[in-house]
């Protein structure tokens, strides 16, 4: 019997990228969780969103708890990527559940938004408490249950997110024995401008999860 495995996606307007995983063997649910777009002021800004506190990090959570539920679904093999805040929130679901999600792809995801409050809070340097929720609210403040494999992919130079936040990550992720892929694309934005390495994203994208979840021993 063929178990199935299945793959959960937090970033929800990557449709070329979720079309080729399906067309790979995948199973894709994509989340527009709040923060997110189409619902309004009060769904794009929830309280405590991002920065503040990670709110919408249930929505992930729930998301991988439906397809956990379901009997055709292997909860052994959910995997997440995203892109930009699709990333953070798949680093950050790395961090706070790799009991729940066995591998992930980050692309240009934040890792530590402390990098970010002054911009948040109008160009002021912002007080140790909001550092301090910024940081608790982040990837790099919640490493010490991590231990999913995770494949990161940035341009060096994204003018969104430093290159430095997935240089960090990766060099923490290794001193603490985690399985880590870096891949630089040299010159490139936060969004690629290049069509070949946007294509070279899906591939390697698709290839590291098929094989960390499972799918490519299954064939």
């Amino acid at each position: 019997m063929l178990t199935t495995f299945h793959y959960f996606e937090a970033y929800s307007n990557l449709y070329e990228l979720n079309q080729y995983l399906v067309s790979r063997g995948f199973d894709v649910l994509s989340v527009n969780y709040r923060s997110g777009i189409m619902y309004g002021h009060d769904f794009t800004e929830p309280p405590k969103r991002g920065h503040l506190g990670a709110s919408e990090y249930q929505d992930v959570v729930a998301g991988a708890r439906v397809l956990a539920a379901r009997p055709d679904v292997d909860p052994k093999h959910i995997g997440i990527y995203g892109l930009s805040y699709g990333g953070y929130l798949t680093a950050l679901a790395l961090a706070r559940n790799s009991d729940i999600f066995a591998a992930g792809a980050d692309q240009a995801g934040v890792h530590d938004w402390r990098g970010f409050i002054d911009t948040f809070s109008g160009h002021q340097v912002g007080t140790p408490e909001q550092r301090a929720i910024a940081f608790a609210a982040s990837p790099l403040g919640d490493l010490s249950k991590w231990r999913s494999p995770i494949y990161i992919d940035a341009g060096d130079d994204d003018r969104n997110v430093p290159f430095s936040q997935a240089v960090t990550l990766a060099a923490l992720l290794e001193a603490r024995g985690v399985d880590v892929t870096l891949h630089a694309v040299p010159d490139e934005l936060h969004e690629y401008t290049v069509y070949a390495h946007e294509l070279d994203r899906f591939q390697r994208t698709a290839d590291f999860l098929e094989t960390h979840l499972g799918l490519a021993n299954a064939r």
